[in-house]
């Protein structure tokens, strides 16, 4: 069983910085794909950020330049760092974290965090 937890949302005006952890925890034997996505009330989920095992990361037009994604291996933590928001971010901020639980566990399995406020203030 795998647990994530998220912290770093909050209030922040236009123009504010907010850094979002996502901490994995439980049985894991290795972690593969990390990513951040959020849902605005009445829209859909997106994605806003992803991680790969081969330090690979990719965003979307709408955040790039803005957010940074990274991961800490040894703390099975991704973090999501937020630069120059706009209160089009505002919105619930998740995680997703591809796990393997042991050696013979395949596929890896897909874990989601409990979600995270982020509200953009103009």
């Amino acid at each position: 069983q795998v647990s994530l937890v998220e912290s770093g949302g909050g209030l922040v005006q236009t123009g504010g910085s907010l850094r979002l952890s996502c901490a994995a925890s439980g049985t894991i034997f290795r972690i593969g794909n990390m990513a951040w996505y959020r849902q605005a009330p009445g829209k859909q989920r997106e994605l806003v950020a992803t991680s790969d095992n081969g330090g690979g990361t990719d965003y979307p037009d709408s955040v790039k330049g803005r957010f940074t994604i990274s991961r800490d291996s040894a703390k099975n933590t991704v973090y999501l760092q937020m630069h120059a928001l706009r209160p089009e971010d505002t919105a619930v901020y998740y995680c997703l974290v591809q796990v393997q639980e042991t050696i013979l566990t395949h596929p890896m399995n897909y874990y989601w965090g409990q979600g995270t406020q982020v509200t953009v203030s103009s």
